[in-house]
Formats: C-alpha cells, sequence, structure tokens
C-alpha cells in the first residue's frame, strides 16, 4: 500500500505513503481513493485528513512514473481529487515540509487545508516547460486571488507556509497554520472534528474551492499588463505565458471549461520542444551521479578540511565554494604577494555579494574566517582533500603532486583542476594513485554549476564516490568523465573553435559567428568566449598539441591574434576591442582587416557565409566529438554530455544539449550535413563518427 489508513477520534486519518516525497503515483493514487472511498462509507467517520509521511506531504507526480502509461491510469490525478472533493464528509489536507505541484492541486480539491509553518509550497511545472494540469492554475486564483497565484505559477517558486495564511487580504490558502512543534495529525484531527460538528441539517454545504470567484479590481488590465511583462521576460520558452492564459481563465471561463482550457494547453505544453528538453535536463541531472559499477553505498571519506594549491583566479574561487559550505580551506602559495593577493581577491569577491544584499556581512566574515593562507605544505598536510590549482603544465602538475605525495596524510584525495591534461599520468607521478581524482571547476569557479569529475585509471571507487557527495555539498553538478585530452567539455569544445576558426578564413567575421551562434541560445559565442576567458590559454595549448598531436589542423588567426598580445579583457584587445572598466565587446577594424588578410595569404577567395551554416557547424562539431567520446567511455551516456554543455558552456537549455538537439534534429539529418562539410575547407576535420553512423542507419537517436 501507498497510502496507510487508520480512524483516530472518528476521524479516517489518510497518510500517503510513498518515499522519498510521497510521489503520486498509480499505487499512491489508487490507496488514497480507496481509502476516501472507505472513509466516505463508514457511518463512524465524521471526517477525514490526509497528510504526508516522512518528510513531505506530497512532491506531486511521481517522477519515476512520467512519460509513462501509468500517469494516465485510472485512477489518474483528476479522479483523486474530484474524489476527495465530492465526499459527503469534510476533508481537511493537513501540510508540512512539502507540498507541491500535484501535492498541492490535491490539497486544493479538499474543504480545508492546514499546516506547519516552514513547509514549502509549490507549483513549480513551469520549470520542466508545463503548467499545473490537475486544476491548480483554476483553483489557486479562487483560493489565494489573481495576483498571488499567478506569481507562483509563473515563477514556480516555493513560498513558505506561514506567508499563505494571512486574512486580512481576504485570500489565504490556508485556514489555519498551527505553531511550530505541534502534533499536526492531532491537531489536524481535532480541526477536522470541529469542522465535522457543525454539519448539522440545514448547513451550509461545504466549501469548495471550484464554487468560490476570482475576485480582482481590474483582472483585464492586470492580465495585460502581466502578459506583456511575462512576455520579455520568457525569451524561447512558451510554458510561462501559457501559464498565464490559463490562469486568465479562471476569471473569464466556468471551472469545468476553465479545467478543459487548462488540460489541453497542458496537452499542448508536454509536446513542445522546449519542455521535452527541459524534462530532458531533469532527469539528465539526476542520472549523472549515478555510476555503474559505483554503488550508491559505496564507503565515503570524509571531507572536514580542504587545503588547494594556488591563490589566482581559479584557486581563490575553489576555495570560496569550500568556505560557502562550511569546510575550512587553507591556499597554499610560493610567493606571499601572490597569497595576499589571492586572499585579497576572495575577500573583494564576498564584499561585492554583500554590496548586492546577497550575503549579510555576517556570513561574508564567517566564510572569510574559514579561509587561511600558507606558503608551507606542512600546513595543509592534514587536509581530508587537496586540490591543485596551477599552471596548465604537465612539468608543473608533476612536481606539485610528487611533493604532495611526500606531505599529505595517507587517505587524503589528490585531487587535479587541470582542464586537458592526462590524470593518469598525473596519478602516476605519486604512490597513491588510487587517490587522485580530477576535479574540473569551471571559471569562475565560485559561480559556475558544472564539476567535471575525472576518473583515473586507478582512481578507487571510494575516492569517485566522495568526489559525487561531495560535489553535491558544494552545490555543483557533478559529471564523471573518463581520461582524454580535454576530457568531455573541452575535448568537444575544441573541435568547437576549430570550425569556429575555419569560418573566419573562409569569410566570416568574429562579430557574425557569434551573433549566429547567440541568436540560436548561446551564452556566449566563441569569440567573446575567448576574450573572457583569455585567448592565450587556448594559445597555450593549441602549441602543445602541435607537438603531441602533429598534422590536426587549426586556423591561424587565433596565434596571430595572440602575437599581438591580444588576449581578451585582461589586456584591453582580443577578438573585440574593449575600454577601461568596460567588458562590452565592440568590434574591431583591426582584427577584421587581420581576418581578411590572412585569407588572402592562404589563397582563399572569401564567401559570404549564412547564420545557418555557422550554427550547423558549430553544434554538429559538438555532436560529432560527443559521438566519438560516448562510444570510446569516456562519457557514461549522451545525457551526461548534455549537462555538461548546458551547465558548463551554455549551451541553450530550451534545446537540451548537443545530443538532445542533434535528437530532435533527426541523427540522419546531421550525419548529412556532415557529409556536406566534409567536402568543404578543411574537411578532414568531418570524420564521422562510428556510433553517429550507427544510429543514423537505425533510425535511432543518442538517448533511446
Amino acid at each position: 500500500m501507498s497510502a496507510d489508513y487508520q480512524v483516530q477520534n472518528n476521524v479516517a486519518v489518510i497518510t500517503l505513503n510513498n518515499p522519498p516525497v510521497n510521489g503520486l503515483g498509480l499505487a499512491t493514487r489508487s490507496a488514497a481513493v480507496e481509502a476516501l472511498q472507505r472513509a466516505d462509507s463508514d457511518p463512524a467517520v465524521k471526517a477525514v485528513v490526509i497528510t504526508g509521511a516522512g518528510k513531505a506531504f506530497s512532491g506531486g507526480a511521481d517522477i519515476r512514473e512520467f512519460n509513462s502509461p501509468k500517469a494516465l491510469t485510472e485512477p489518474t490525478l483528476h479522479t483523486l481529487i474530484r474524489t476527495a472533493e465530492s465526499l459527503a464528509k469534510p476533508v481537511v489536507a493537513a501540510i508540512h515540509s512539502v507540498c507541491m505541484g500535484g501535492g498541492l492541486e490535491l490539497a486544493l480539491g479538499c474543504n480545508y487545508r492546514v499546516a506547519l509553518p516552514g513547509a514549502q509550497i509549490a507549483l513549480p511545472e513551469v520549470k520542466l516547460g508545463l503548467l499545473p494540469g490537475a486544476g491548480g492554475t483554476q483553483r489557486l486564483p479562487r483560493v489565494l486571488g489573481l495576483e498571488a497565484s499567478l506569481d507562483m505559477i509563473v515563477s514556480g517558486n516555493p513560498v513558505p507556509s506561514e506567508k499563505l495564511a494571512d486574512k486580512s487580504g481576504g485570500n489565504a490558502l490556508f485556514d489555519e497554520v498551527f505553531p511550530a512543534g505541534t502534533d499536526l495529525v492531532a491537531a489536524a484531527v481535532d480541526f477536522a472534528n470541529k469542522v465535522a460538528d457543525v454539519r448539522r441539517p440545514g448547513a451550509p454545504p461545504l466549501p469548495k474551492v471550484r464554487d468560490r470567484k476570482v475576485e480582482h479590481a481590474d483582472p483585464q488590465g492586470f492580465l495585460e499588463a502581466v502578459r506583456a511583462r511575462v512576455k520579455a521576460a520568457a525569451g524561447a520558452f512558451p510554458a510561462p505565458l501559457e501559464c498565464v492564459e490559463t490562469v486568465a481563465a479562471s476569471v473569464e471561463l466556468p471551472f469545468e471549461e476553465g479545467c478543459k482550457f487548462e488540460r489541453e494547453r497542458f496537452i499542448h505544453l508536454t509536446q513542445t520542444v522546449e519542455s521535452k528538453a527541459l524534462r530532458h535536463a531533469f532527469f539528465a541531472e539526476r542520472a549523472a551521479s549515478k555510476v555503474p559499477d559505483v554503488p550508491a553505498d559505496t564507503p565515503v571519506r570524509e571531507i572536514k578540511s580542504a587545503a588547494v594549491v594556488g591563490a589566482g583566479t581559479m584557486g581563490g574561487g575553489i576555495a570560496m565554494n569550500f568556505a560557502n559550505a562550511g569546510i575550512p580551506v587553507t591556499i597554499l602559495e610560493t610567493k606571499q604577494e601572490a597569497l595576499d593577493k589571492g586572499l585579497a581577491t576572495i575577500r573583494k569577491n564576498y564584499e561585492n555579494t554583500v554590496r548586492k544584499g546577497k550575503l549579510s556581512p555576517e556570513k561574508c566574515e564567517q566564510r572569510m574566517a574559514l579561509v587561511k593562507g600558507s606558503l608551507s605544505y606542512d600546513d595543509i598536510a592534514q587536509a581530508d582533500i587537496v586540490i591543485e590549482a596551477v599552471f596548465e603544465d604537465m612539468g608543473v602538475k608533476e612536481t606539485v603532486f610528487r611533493q604532495l605525495d611526500a606531505v599529505m596524510k595517507p587517505g587524503a584525495i589528490l585531487a587535479s583542476n587541470t582542464s586537458t591534461l592526462d590524470l593518469n599520468r598525473i596519478a602516476a607521478s605519486t604512490s597513491r594513485p588510487q587517490d587522485v581524482i580530477g576535479l574540473h571547476f569551471f571559471s569562475p569557479a565560485n559561480v559556475m554549476k558544472l564539476l567535471e569529475i575525472v576518473r583515473g585509471d586507478a582512481t578507487g571507487k571510494d575516492v569517485l564516490a566522495t568526489a559525487l557527495a561531495l560535489s553535491k555539498k558544494l552545490k555543483k553538478l557533478g559529471v564523471v568523465s573518463g581520461v582524454c585530452d580535454g576530457f568531455i567539455g573541452n575535448r568537444m569544445v575544441e573541435q568547437y573553435i576549430r570550425q569556429a576558426g575555419f569560418l573566419l578564413d573562409e569569410g566570416a567575421l568574429p562579430q557574425q559567428v557569434d551573433r549566429a551562434i547567440e541568436n540560436f541560445g548561446f551564452a556566449m559565442g566563441p569569440f567573446r568566449m575567448g576574450d573572457l576567458a583569455g585567448n592565450d590559454i587556448g594559445w597555450y595549448i593549441r602549441k602543445r598539441r602541435a607537438v603531441e598531436m602533429p598534422g590536426v589542423a587549426y586556423s591561424k588567426t587565433a596565434d596571430l591574434l595572440c602575437e599581438q598580445g591580444r588576449f581578451g579583457q585582461k589586456t584591453g584587445a582580443g577578438w573585440y576591442d574593449y575600454q577601461a572598466g568596460d567588458r562590452t565587446a565592440h568590434p574591431s577594424q583591426a582584427v577584421d582587416e587581420m581576418i581578411v588578410r590572412h585569407s588572402q595569404d592562404l589563397g582563399i577567395a572569401r564567401r559570404e557565409i549564412s547564420d545557418q551554416e555557422i550554427v550547423e557547424r558549430l553544434v554538429y562539431a559538438l555532436v560529432n566529438e560527443g559521438a566519438k567520446i560516448l562510444e570510446e567511455g569516456i562519457a557514461l551516456r549522451a545525457s551526461d554530455i548534455d549537462m555538461v554543455y548546458l551547465s558548463g558552456y551554455g549551451f541553450p537549455l530550451y534545446r537540451g544539449g548537443p545530443m538532445f538537439y542533434a535528437d530532435t534534429v533527426g541523427l540522419a539529418n546531421v550525419l548529412a550535413a556532415i557529409g556536406k562539410y566534409a567536402r568543404g575547407y578543411h574537411g578532414e576535420a568531418w570524420t564521422p563518427a562510428p556510433l553517429l553512423q550507427r544510429l543514423a542507419a537505425e533510425g535511432r537517436g543518442f538517448n533511446g
């Protein structure tokens, strides 16, 4: 059973019991409907209380049934809500901890709602590109008012229960919010008995949310203003505006017609690419932490203290992650000047956050107190984990790891922040390769969500499990990668950047390439990205790869740029020109002339290049390399690749990541385009991945 039934003081208490958040799956719905019917037919039962076991009232739909026939099998959520709503006895929803989505829609179908303070109340469907589809857009405005309900539904953000019980404005979601520490079920049973005792012959019918009217002084004027605001903010996502329209139906249509309209729009949204992409990302994020040969119960090492080698931009940002999580961290540097500069930057970052009102001065000082500096390896020897964040050079990193191997306590995790280098070689410079792992943070490390967790050949399973657990504690999305040059993200972006360079040789200019890919939805095009990260970083990597991988062709324009010292924003000039104190990218006539001149030197007649070609060449370069990475086992699943690009490289969320996007285009179409570009300039860069060819021939996609 997924719902428990017992009678207390003439009140049937139905407890949803489907861990971890009492999702309203088929078994739970069936058990709840059966329990409601049992209570209705029992003359000894005067009223019903519905509550949830454990740590939630209900988190809504059971995600294990998403996109499955079970979600539509009777009794559906609509049937459960109608059963509660039509009962001849008072039904009280007793809410605690979490009440979201379908859980809130069920509560709205009850006659009364009581709660404990601090419960998180939300209709978050918009975050999956959907809208509440079980009456939420019709009932919530009737009980909470037009403005408050629209804000909840369009944002999807949770609201504490105590903020939804104020009756002074005439609208309140809860009939009563009990004091903290109250025995919720006992209090709800008492409440249910009281409302049942007044149900004498001739008393008014039981209150139903559906019978109320939506009150507002000027609903049409308000809705028009909201439509304009939401349309401007929603961008490519259709769900927020659809939420507005369905809530508008609660004002303009009778209840049943409004519910019918809501259902139509819900079904429409389920078929949109944008919603499918958001749902894909939702499940992909949860799948990323699962490694087939590392069971969920694998023991993890305790991380009570940390150390970071290097106080530069990356090292300082990494240290902030630990301080934010309440973990003491020591930063090691070789020179006092560099250490002082790094610590000052960390303080400046925190103080900027304070000025923005996102952090209290007290919290700022608490976090700074967790960050220490040192010039001696001895001061970090007892740390549970140390992360090397020095220059991206194998010799430098091997030297650091030999020193760490000599001083760190047994059982300490030795991690490298390398973005491209061979982790197995780094691990081999120690006597404990089982303790070595890659933790590739993305810049700025204290902001970016992605953490690429690189598993070496010898990395212990407990070390990998610890890294995955640590990523969650640091509020990062950990994605596991195998060892190769560039791992998942940078190996793929290398092909993306190669194509961007070739496009310059053939006829495009940086601003056109960036504009085309940003119109596609990327947060930043390749040339603006290079200027932000520092073009000298890519220059150094290309020099290394020229030795290690001779014969791989690149456009020489990026090298010509760097030879002029145009490293990007930090030098005030890169692919674009920058003004002091301003990060706005201004097209550079000097760079444009350099590009045109280089094409002439190559003997290439420049041609007009369409935005479509730019997008296809950049995105399909990612897809093709991603397919190779997947087939080689560097990535565990296609969705992991998507999460790397959604959370680390600014790939548009509404397109679901490069591999999901390829599935929506059709792999046969992707393969045909690759074949076309393989006949063009530097066509050798377009060797189709065998996996892509095989899946296209079978009519399948990367994600099944």
